[in-house]
């Protein structure tokens, strides 16, 4: 129920009474762009042609304060130069969040420029743009190594038990769509030697720290020479290497991986050090990462990604987790 036709058409009801809040006329046009975990609209002037990006979140998982946090560090990486991503627009009121109903919940609106572009795909060199991705990644780990948070800031925890635990932010991969007993057998095998993996390798200072957390295909926009960023919305404490672990979401069964993670590398050491220990803790996170998928698949069955997955990805992750245990243990 919740892509209910009812549901969508209440909350581009509510991005329309809100507009107004940050300024701009109320007659503007309203086009729903994506929708999974929050909804995000375009809304465009008809006369002046102005645009401007409206995310509406989720009830019950961010806190004001977090996504007030979220974009203080968004604030401070374009100040910085640090990354171009688009800008945080306030209210007429000088807040950066604004409230409306949708019938049954009280949701966050928050608005961001405009930026033009469009994913890198597999028919425009993929491999140039991880690479350039790897750069950035380097940029914001030591953006966030120095970076003086303000006060009260406050992002999620992304570790071995908030993304695989019983009480996991995404849900328990467990409830995988089409899991059959032999593939949960191999899952808790994994499980449990990634506890062990991540436990060994641990949470010091030179590896976690603030992340971006979702660097995939569909957060980055190209357009000509840019390659843009967007979508901080799961940005928190994690592990620096789990940045590259999220950047192919999706794809890690792909064989394009390897090259992806030899650019990825290459972009980053162009501007950071990435040690030979980190490097080696890659396929670690890209296997804790399917996991964590493969458990949002689960428990957002009805939006239109895991509709399009579907059991095939848990197929895929028993696949990845039986050669991760043979490779790797």
């Amino acid at each position: 129920m919740l892509y209910s036709d009812d549901f969508l058409k209440r909350l581009e009801d509510g991005v329309r009474g809100a507009i107004p809040t940050w300024g701009m006329p109320p007659d503007m046009q309203v086009k729903l762009l994506t929708i999974s975990e929050n909804a995000t609209y375009l809304a465009q002037d008809p006369a002046g042609g102005d645009r401007m990006i409206v995310r509406v979140h989720r009830p019950d998982y961010h806190t004001r304060e977090q996504i007030l946090s979220e974009l203080a560090w968004i604030t401070a990486l374009r100040e910085d130069g640090v990354v171009e991503t688009p800008q945080p627009i306030a209210t007429t009121g000088g807040d950066y969040l604004t409230q409306f109903s949708d019938g049954e919940h009280q949701r966050h609106a928050v608005a961001f420029s405009f930026m033009s572009g469009s994913e890198p795909d597999a028919d425009s060199d993929q491999v140039k743009w991880y690479g350039r991705l790897g750069a950035i990644n380097a940029r914001l780990h030591g953006h966030a190594r120095q970076w003086q948070k303000p006060q009260g800031f406050d992002r999620k925890v992304w570790n071995f038990e908030t993304i695989l635990g019983p009480s996991a932010h995404w849900g328990d991969w467990r409830d995988a769509l089409g899991l059959t007993a032999g593939g949960k057998a191999v899952l808790e095998r994994t499980h449990e030697v990634l506890k062990a993996d991540t436990a060994r390798y641990g949470e010091g200072e030179d590896r976690f720290g603030l992340v971006h957390c979702d660097m995939r295909a569909a957060n980055l926009l190209v357009d000509g020479d840019r390659l843009g960023v967007i979508d901080f919305d799961d940005c928190g404490l994690s592990w620096y290497a789990y940045d590259f672990a999220a950047a192919i979401s999706f794809l890690e069964h792909e064989p394009v991986v390897p090259e992806l993670m030899a650019a990825w590398l290459d972009g980053y050491r162009s501007v950071a050090p990435f040690s030979a220990a980190h490097e080696a803790a890659l396929p670690m996170f890209i296997m804790l990462r399917r996991m964590q998928l493969t458990a949002w698949i689960a428990s957002h069955a009805e939006t239109p990604t895991a509709e399009a997955l579907g059991t095939d990805y848990t197929d895929g992750t028993v696949a990845l987790a039986e050669r991760y245990l043979s490779n790797h243990h």
